[in-house]
């Protein structure tokens, strides 16, 4: 939802490239990648058009959900371990590092609801309000991140 914003905002339109599975388009000198495997399998795309495209890692900005997160927080980091996200496995297994800046968005953890169905699910009506919050906080998270730096970024969002 968030790369779809980012992208909207600037008029980029998606492009499916099957051999990294995952959809691209270009804003600038910016890329946004949404790997369309298997949310565990992910890292292969990121890797393969960080490559591709001669993208450091530290310059991969990684969006992930997290439900260790409250719904409407947002976590920037530059670097780190996974924190328990296949995803973020993934990524950090193909690309070799774990110093990949990572943008967590809180969405809240699974009270009596299957962990899968909570993860792949729709959102519930009622936080309606605070997703749109959220989704708008993400991307102006971002859109910090690219124009001031990563720390002036963690320092306004965090």
């Amino acid at each position: 939802m968030i790369a779809d914003r980012v992208a909207a905002k600037s008029g980029a339109e998606w492009k499916a490239e099957k051999r990294w599975q995952a959809e691209l388009t270009r804003m600038g000198q910016c890329w946004l990648c949404k790997p369309q495997a298997y949310m565990n399998l992910s890292g292969h795309a990121v890797a393969s058009v960080a490559a591709y495209y001669k993208i450091l890692p530290e310059a991969v900005l990684i969006v992930l959900d997290d439900v260790a997160i409250p719904l409407g927080k947002l976590r920037l980091r530059a670097g780190g371990g996974p924190g328990g996200h296949n995803g973020l496995r993934s990524v950090i297994e193909h690309i070799g590092t774990d110093q990949v800046p990572r943008l967590r968005v809180g969405i809240g953890g699974a009270p009596g609801h299957e962990m899968v169905d909570h993860v792949l699910g729709r959102f519930h009506p009622d936080e309606k309000d605070s997703l749109v919050e959220t989704l708008e906080r993400a991307v102006a998270a971002l859109e910090c991140a690219q124009t001031d730096g990563l720390p002036a970024a963690m320092n306004a969002f965090n």
